[in-house]
């Protein structure tokens, strides 16, 4: 069974960093496509970084320079770098990954929750 757990969310204050962590079991990271998405309270779900499995990798306009998405294959582990805070990062993120190019199924983790105050 495909897996998805996130970790490493919390409080803190705008201009600080955190980093977000997917672990993945069932799937191997490396040969998908991952990507995290972040949900804030009344809106939609939205896609805030992807990586490929060639190791490309798109942002949101609103995270592009701060966010980093990375992969470890060795741990199959996902990761967001988040610097630079800010208020309207605010959300629940969280793991994705879409095994479409293998004809599979797309797979969502639990989420964790990142809240920024000013």
């Amino acid at each position: 069974q495909v897996q998805l757990v996130e970790s490493g969310g919390g409080l803190v204050q705008a201009g600080e960093s955190l980093r977000l962590t997917c672990a993945g079991s069932g799937i191997n990271v490396r040969l998908n496509t991952m990507g995290w998405y972040r949900q804030a309270p009344g809106k939609q779900r939205e896609l805030v970084a992807t990586i490929f499995s060639r190791s490309t990798t798109n942002y949101a306009d609103s995270v592009q320079g701060r966010f980093t998405i990375a992969r470890d294959n060795a741990k199959n582990t996902v990761y967001l770098q988040m610097n630079n805070l800010k208020p309207e990062d605010t959300a629940v993120y969280y793991c994705h990954a879409d095994m479409s190019a293998w004809g599979g199924s797309a797979y969502w983790g639990q989420g964790t929750q990142v809240t920024v105050s000013s």
